[in-house]
């Protein structure tokens, strides 16, 4: 008896192995998937070894907005990803000034934006440009530190991972689509 109760334990464990790898591994492939934030070019939004939930299904069916908090692979090295903010969306025209960002939209109409959460503005050079078809301009909330459209180009919409959606640690942040905003 104790020998068949031995291999019923272990025909379950297995089963149970097999439905959660069932239910888990396409969920972290195509839903969601666990980042840590990793230095300070979003700083004070998002703190160095806060750990993310990302959000991988929602650009399945929408297009990323002004505003979201997206995580992508780097255009110049793949295997590396960053963590920035979407500033202009493909067509728009992005012009930086004196610390101050307006962004035209294909339409013609220009909004110059309020960006509360930027505390560190620095001294970053002024610019104007231009958002490719299926690109993005994407900046982070700690300027001076941050490596981003400006330095390296439009991001190409392939290379999008998908937007921030929990923030989990420290627990005293824990919050839904942190970071986001509306312009």
């Amino acid at each position: 008896m104790p020998q068949e109760s031995r291999e019923n334990f272990f025909t379950e464990l297995l089963k149970f192995v097999v439905v959660a790898a069932i239910i888990v591994i396409p969920v972290r492939l195509f839903i969601a998937q666990p980042f840590i934030v990793s230095g300070e070019s979003m700083d004070p939004t998002f703190k160095n070894g806060q750990y993310l939930i990302v959000d991988e299904l929602s650009y399945r069916f929408s297009e990323p907005e002004r505003g979201d908090v997206i995580i992508f692979r780097y255009p110049r090295n793949p295997k590396e990803y960053f963590i920035k903010r979407i500033i202009g969306l493909p067509g728009d025209t992005v012009r930086i000034a004196n610390n101050t960002i307006s962004v035209t939209s294909p339409d013609g109409t220009t909004q110059t934006l309020d960006e509360p959460y930027v505390v560190n503005q620095g001294d970053g050079p002024n610019g104007t440009y231009t958002v490719s078809e299926d690109s993005y301009f994407v900046m982070g909330d700690n300027r001076p530190e941050s490596s981003d459209s400006r330095m390296w180009g439009m991001l190409p919409r392939d290379n999008i991972i998908g937007r921030a959606f929990v923030r989990l640690l420290p627990i005293q942040t824990i919050s839904i689509f942190p970071g986001s905003t509306t312009y």
